[in-house]
């Protein structure tokens, strides 16, 4: 088959205008013409009011190569890949030994599901509860205000991106297509079909909270085994290799090949690692605030008149502004339709994140407004960014007024450098709850310069992003991991042999799909190491 890439239509057209876009891109008679499947929609909003579909399709047609010969030029035009996913190895019966994957986010999850169709029978330990009882936890905190440590936003079965608005699309490389196969085992799980064919994918929190029961049976059923309520509190290492892992209740379990998937916000497990002697180094991450602004201001902004069409549905934002003190400001996981939610996995922090339903219906849109640092605004140890974290999580919680209320305040009342005292159109979807105040302190004072210099900046791309009533949020700390466990080619710790460090926690993906194609390509790794090739 051939590949069509870039073919534009109006947002409003017929089955037959779209079969006549493609014999007209590749110079064919109908007859010529047998079958034409979607592998990809998505759209082009750059000139309001004339909104195009883009479309790829895969084609199937009479003199294939003749017409490919002709059409050489076209960088539009190519064969079909094989998207189709290879696995690298095959367990054999006799095998000894487990592999142990620490972490059910995406990223191991991914990397167990791999190794369990491969037939590895992996060792699966969660330091949370499984989802349905999670949930329960998180809303305790949502409505209650208590908090569980163990089980919160961040810990427990399905990871962070279960609360979020379930992104499913990524720019990293992907030659081997493992993205493909993360959908596909999304969709064997009860994903919309969709996600398949849309440029920009979603989920939602209660779709993703029944897909993860899904594919934990289906590890079990191939002989894995998951682990609830199991932190490892210890790596067990013998002359620079892992040997197993003990748990917080004194286990051991013996294993030479250990992922750690443990995600973002596992400070315990990062500071473990560290005194055993793992090799940490500290990175880059960003901090500021959740802005909330009516999701109706951003469909108009974005769509125009055609604002509300199916085909769009809520509308969604990227930007970012290089300020005069040399920071970079930038929207960080936009949730169309959403709501902000704590996100806070320690008791006298306040931490704020987004998350949106499958539907994305909720009447505001919201996104992290985030300054880039680097391990040059807090030097010291490569654990020092999360101490750096904890400082301003612990400056909202008080600012908060120390009831895990978030510190907020109007955009215009930011700008104009006072406190706010009232709420104006937009009401913040934060729960427990928006406590208004002055968020000068709530940051450092570069931080909050650069916000002040980018919002008007971004008001000029988006009419209305500094409206006065527009809600801003403390804090969002938790964009990515401060720290990176450094890997070799074959995705082995550079100085602990059989450790697999993966995905966002070991700062190597940023988002649901690029945590769960780290988790693939580990999962391949471990498993030729446990075959000797």
């Amino acid at each position: 088959m051939l590949r069509i890439t870039e073919l534009k239509l109006p947002l409003e057209h017929t089955e037959t205008e779209l079969k006549a876009a493609v014999l007209n891109r590749l110079g064919i008679n109908a007859d010529e013409l047998s079958t034409y499947v979607v592998f990809r929609q998505g759209h082009d909003a750059r000139k309001r009011g004339a909104i195009q579909l883009v479309y790829t399709l895969d084609v199937d047609i009479k003199n294939e190569a003749a017409i490919l010969t002709r059409l050489k030029n076209d960088p539009h035009i190519s064969l079909t890949p094989d998207c189709t996913y290879q696995f690298v190895a095959q367990a054999p019966a006799a095998i000894k030994g487990r592999p142990v994957v620490i972490g059910t986010g995406p990223c191991g999850l991914f990397a167990g599901l791999i190794l369990a169709q491969m037939g590895f029978r992996p060792i699966i330990l969660e330091r949370g509860k499984e989802v349905r009882e999670r949930t329960k936890d998180t809303f305790g905190l949502w409505r209650k205000g208590i908090i569980n440590t163990e089980s919160n936003v961040q810990f427990g079965e399905g990871g962070a991106g279960t609360f979020s608005d379930g992104k499913l699309y990524t720019q990293i490389k992907d030659p081997h297509h493992y993205g493909r196969k993360v959908l596909t085992e999304f969709v064997k799980a009860g994903a919309p079909a969709e996600i398949l064919t849309v440029s920009k994918p979603h989920i939602g929190t209660f779709k993703l909270v029944s897909m993860v029961e899904h594919m934990r049976a289906t590890i079990e059923s191939l002989g894995g085994e998951i682990r609830f309520q199991s932190r490892v509190d210890q790596l067990l290492i013998e002359q620079g290799r892992v040997c197993g892992v003990v748990l917080a209740d004194g286990e051991a379990i013996a294993s030479q090949h250990v992922v750690l998937a443990v995600g973002h916000s596992a400070r315990d497990t990062f500071k473990m690692l560290y005194e055993g002697g793992v090799y940490i180094e500290a990175k880059p991450f960003s901090i500021g605030f959740r802005i909330e602004h009516p999701q109706a201001l951003i469909d108009r902004c974005r769509f125009g008149e055609q604002a509300g069409h199916p085909l769009l549905g809520a509308a969604d934002y990227k930007l970012v502004h290089h300020c005069s003190n040399g920071r970079s400001v930038y929207s960080f996981c936009m949730c169309p339709g959403g709501t902000v939610v704590a996100a806070t996995s320690e008791i006298g922090h306040v931490v704020t994140n987004g998350m949106s339903q499958y539907s994305r219906n909720e009447r505001n849109a919201n996104s992290a407004i985030v300054v880039g640092i680097t391990p040059d605004d807090y030097p010291g140890h490569p654990l020092a960014g999360i101490d750096f974290q904890r400082r301003w999580e612990a400056q909202a919680f008080a600012l908060g007024g120390e009831s895990y209320q978030a510190p907020g305040q109007l955009v215009g009342d930011f700008l104009a450098n006072k406190p706010s005292l009232a709420f104006g159109s937009v009401l913040p979807s934060y729960t427990p709850g928006v406590r208004l105040g002055d968020l000068s302190d709530a940051l450092p004072e570069y931080a909050i310069t650069a916000i002040r210099e980018a919002l008007p900046a971004f008001d000029k791309k988006i009419k209305g992003f500094a409206m006065a009533d527009a809600v801003l949020t403390g804090v969002e700390t938790r964009t990515s991991a401060p720290i990176r466990i450094k890997r070799n080619e074959h995705y082995q710790s550079i100085n602990t042999q059989g450790l697999y460090p993966a995905g966002e926690g070991a700062g190597y993906a940023g988002g649901i799909l690029s945590a769960a194609v780290d988790g693939i390509k580990v999962a391949e790794a471990v498993a030729l190491a446990m075959l000797g090739s």
